[in-house]
């Protein structure tokens, strides 16, 4: 009977094993697909528009094709290798941050020498004679749906060093986004079809006498280690404030009088200002849960043929706001959205025939700008849907939002068991994960029991 009882150990551990490495090697295959943008991604072309004696001068252009991702200050920053030994003679709308060595060159010398450059944006007020169109933003590129006139970002190059000719050319390798942390993984660059440009007349078309095309695309769970937004839920018909689940984006440690900021603190300002403190660094307010942003979802009032939601987002970082933010909402009923107050709106629709997800952000010079932690640092609005009988229920959490993204960043929801029931719902099951576990070995005991 012992061996019979190690054999079914044995099975019980290899199956787990086998679905650990399942899962692990699932996860990075699939880690840059967003489900609710497929096709969402930075797409970077770079167009070589004339030729000069020891190169060529190019154009090159971010474009962001992602639906609500953005890139927010302080700004992108882009990376690649050279593959022969060219230089930049000099730059405009853009500049490396690093010159490099160029000693060898007497007289005129490049504006960057190094191997593998990176480049940044410029700054807006840059003056007109170093600028070009789509530059100088301070390296923001907001996302196409939000505002597609600010979609793009472009600066020009001079290449000397380098091959005249498409083919001596080399097109460059390793290309690095970075906005402006990680999280954003580059393909290799492919030479396509030279891109056509219109005079400003619109009278003539142009062609760039070569252009290759590099993807970019984002994966969170390459850009942070914690999640960055979480879930809390409230409700008309039932007491229960449904917090966000403890520790979603980190645990407050106790002893790391640094990790956060108490808001009822007296040292509150030298806490978030003080000597070593950056502005890009996140100074939270403590908090069970711990994350910068909280989206609190609240279903307010039920009507007759309608019931409202209030949404309410609120920061808790007291050294970062978040300029053009949005959120993304999965519902099955905002096919049958009436009405939205004080919010920008907009469906997405990634599979033909399924209307459930919404894009929302702030209306511009009202409630677009999301001030940092503190009595402004929040944002709300409220959305009124139509009730359609054949699916509209307040029954098991049907109320409540599938998943919710904020800037484009999946937040964490608390478990469907902890949502506020219906008051008549009765006695509410707690299942733990570690059920089928539990079960397995009972059945093993009593079998051992049995054959014994």
């Amino acid at each position: 009977m012992k061996t019979v009882f190690s054999s079914i150990s044995k099975f019980i551990s290899f199956t787990l094993l086998l679905f650990v490495l399942f899962s692990c090697s699932t996860f990075t295959s699939t880690e840059a697909y967003d489900a609710l943008d497929p096709t969402g991604n930075i797409t970077i072309k770079w167009d070589v528009i004339s030729w000069t004696p020891d190169g060529y001068v190019a154009v090159v252009t971010m474009y962001n094709f992602q639906q609500y991702r953005h890139i927010q200050s302080p700004g992108w920053t882009l990376g690649w290798t050279w593959a022969k030994k060219e230089v930049i003679w000099s730059m405009m709308g853009g500049q490396t941050t690093e010159q490099g060595d160029c000693s060898k060159y007497k007289g005129n010398t490049p504006h960057c020498c190094k191997k593998d450059p990176t480049v940044v944006d410029l700054l807006p007020g840059t003056p007109y004679n170093q600028q070009i169109a789509n530059c100088c933003k301070g390296g923001v590129l907001n996302s196409w749906v939000q505002d597609p006139a600010n979609s793009a970002s472009s600066f020009q190059v001079s290449v000397g060093a380098a091959g005249t000719t498409n083919r001596t050319v080399r097109v460059p390798r390793n290309f690095t986004l970075k906005a402006p942390g990680p999280g954003y993984t580059c393909g290799p660059a492919k030479v396509g079809k030279p891109t056509k440009f219109i005079t400003a007349d619109k009278r003539r078309i142009t062609q760039a006498m070569m252009t290759w095309n590099v993807t970019c695309t984002y994966s969170q769970f390459l850009a942070q280690k914690t999640p960055t937004c979480c879930v809390s839920l409230s409700s008309f018909y039932n007491n229960t404030i449904v917090s966000c689940p403890t520790c979603a984006c980190g645990c407050n440690n106790a002893t790391d009088s640094a990790s956060c900021v108490s808001e009822r603190s007296s040292h509150l300002a030298s806490a978030v200002t003080g000597p070593g403190k950056s502005a890009n660094t996140p100074q939270l307010q403590c908090t069970s849960h711990m994350c910068p942003v909280r989206v609190h979802w609240h279903v307010k009032l039920n009507y007759k043929e309608y019931w409202r939601v209030k949404i309410t987002i609120t920061n808790f970082n007291y050294a970062l706001n978040y300029t053009q933010w949005n959120l993304v909402v999965q519902h099955p009923n905002f096919d049958n959205l009436t009405q939205l107050f004080s919010f920008n709106y907009k469906p997405l629709t990634p599979y033909a025939g399924l209307n459930d997800t919404a894009m929302l952000w702030g209306l511009k010079f009202y409630n677009d700008f999301l001030n940092e932690a503190g009595p402004l640092g929040n944002v709300q609005s409220e959305l009124l849907f139509r009730k359609d009988a054949s699916t509209f229920t307040f029954e098991k959490g049907w109320a409540f939002p599938r998943r919710i993204y904020f800037n484009g960043d999946n937040c964490v929801m608390p478990p469907p068991d902890a949502y506020p029931w219906l008051p008549n719902t009765g006695f509410r099951p707690v299942i733990s994960l570690l059920q089928p576990i539990m079960t397995m070995l009972a059945s093993c005991v009593f079998l051992w029991a049995y054959m014994g």
